[in-house]
């Protein structure tokens, strides 16, 4: 590892939080952010702002050639957040962007493990003559790729669980009303969760219940994320909510003959065939959803769906929104899992953020 400078770590700390401005928008792309330093002082900035834009290190340049002129690149240090790209797709490559500028130094906070890049943008810049630092703030540029990065290493998306609940533990009454248990505050904040994924997920009891649009509900969003229903007996109906929130709509259904699906498919939906019976192989439609290019799934389901993914092993985090209320045993339980017989048994998660949101608490977890 090499030694980076205090002033390293400020570059980089700033094109980290360049790069938290397009984490509604890249998608299926990663966010970037890039800051370009000579003789100590930061002389450009930029970050990738959407899906087939230039990349955080063009718009850097471009800044340049605006400010002081392209040529203060010459010998100039530039920080990015992940390796520049060495391919061609809806834009040219970063790499020869930089060494077409003659800057001095790269530094990377982490490799791309996309096939397309994987080390060969750093192998392009060494073999330029530029000097080539990797792994400052790796964990911290991790967290802005969750998705991006899981889809690249295991072809399938990120899972986040949302759920609302009471003090004790309950989603709903058991006569089935939960609105509302949280916060409007609460409400609200699921509304960034939602612009920041690439999909929100849900079964189709969930929608027959209660109809959801599960669009983005925000001024400042343009794009909305598409909406993944499991409906293995293709029982959604073409006048549902959802078809008229913005997005793309992708139906799972199991194979045979379906009346529902022709419908669905006049509608403008997606329908996806995977095995299973009522309860539909989630990792045959996890991997057909990185196919997709769909880096981020938000999960809003009721608990048959949230507790199978937890069973099956494929939910990378639990957003909980926890309200002051007590519900009592006979309502609801937060997730359909099978009874135990031992405390070792039980699926086990760490907290890794909390927050106030309104009167309710915001809770983050990853499973051990």
């Amino acid at each position: 590892m090499p030694t980076f400078s205090d002033l390293d770590h400020r570059a980089m700390a700033r094109a980290i939080e360049l790069a938290k401005r397009g984490v509604n928008t890249t998608h299926p792309n990663p966010n970037v952010g890039c800051v370009i330093v000579k003789d100590g002082e930061v002389i450009a900035e930029g970050w990738h702002e959407r899906a087939g834009g230039p990349h955080a290190e063009a718009m850097a340049l471009r800044a340049l050639v605006a400010g002081p002129g392209l040529a203060a690149a010459n010998g100039a240090t530039v920080y990015v957040t992940l390796e520049p790209c060495s391919h061609y797709g809806r834009t040219p490559p970063c790499a020869d962007a930089l060494v077409s500028a003659r800057v001095g130094r790269v530094v990377f906070a982490m490799p791309d493990p996309n096939p397309k890049v994987a080390g060969r943008g750093a192998v392009l810049l060494t073999q330029a003559g530029i000097k080539v630092d990797v792994g400052l703030m790796e964990a911290e540029a991790e967290e802005l790729n969750l998705g991006f990065l899981k889809r690249m290493r295991k072809g399938t998306p990120y899972v986040r669980v949302k759920v609302g609940m009471s003090l004790d533990g309950r989603t709903a009454l058991a006569n089935g009303k939960s609105k509302w248990i949280t916060s409007d505050a609460a409400r609200e904040d699921v509304q960034h969760w939602r612009a920041r994924s690439s999909a929100v997920l849900t079964g189709i009891g969930t929608v027959l219940a209660d109809d959801p649009q599960l669009n983005v509900r925000l001024p400042e969003v343009s794009r909305q994320p598409t909406v993944v229903v499991l409906d293995a007996k293709a029982r959604l109906q073409p006048g549902a909510k959802l078809f008229s929130g913005g997005g793309p709509v992708v139906v799972f259904t199991k194979s045979g003959p379906l009346p529902g699906v022709a419908a669905l498919r006049l509608k403008g939906a997606r329908v996806e065939v995977v095995s299973g019976g009522d309860q539909l192989d989630l990792s045959a439609m996890l991997l057909k959803l990185g196919e997709l290019e769909l880096n981020d799934v938000l999960v809003e389901a009721g608990p048959t769906l949230t507790g199978a993914l937890v069973r099956a092993g494929v939910a990378d985090e639990l957003l909980i929104y926890m309200a002051p209320k007590l519900l009592g045993p006979q309502a609801r339980p937060l997730f359909d899992l099978p009874l135990l017989e031992d405390l070792q048994q039980a699926a086990s998660f760490n907290l890794i953020e909390t927050a106030q949101v309104g009167p309710d608490l915001r809770l983050r977890m990853r499973p051990n």
